[in-house]
């Protein structure tokens, strides 16, 4: 495993959140709206698909729900996975679903990975990221 960081929800106002935490973070932001990720979904062109906050090793990543997905106070946090292979992601993925539920199979992703996410049996949120090799 490369590394466990946190992940936010938001609904509408990630750009707002974020840019408002790498001021007083003084940290790096990076920002991709569904629009610059080419995806068409109306309504959402200028929602945050990912968001980046980094300051030395410190990670925060963040997102805009999908219009009309409404965002749970308490819910909107989640722990992002970084694997190192399929294997380990299966097998982390595999052992956290028992007694729990699938959100997203693992799958091909159009950010070039194999993504997948679930809450475990105590309603923690997990995401599993797998950069595939180009």
């Amino acid at each position: 495993m490369k590394a466990i960081n946190a992940y936010l929800n938001f609904d509408g106002n990630t750009g707002e959140a974020m840019r408002f935490y790498a001021k007083c973070l003084d940290a790096d932001l990076q920002i991709q709206t569904f629009k610059d990720a080419g995806m068409d979904a109306p309504g959402a062109e200028d929602r945050v698909i990912h968001a980046r906050l980094e300051k030395g090793g410190a990670i925060l990543m963040a997102s805009d729900s999908q219009p009309g997905t409404a965002v749970k106070q308490g819910d909107n946090v989640w722990l992002s996975v970084d694997c190192d292979s399929q294997e380990e992601q299966d097998r982390m993925f595999t052992g956290l679903t028992d007694g729990g539920q699938v959100v997203m199979p693992l799958d091909t992703t159009f950010w070039g990975a194999r993504f997948g996410m679930l809450r475990d049996r105590y309603g923690i949120g997990w995401m599993f990221n797998l950069e595939l090799k180009k």
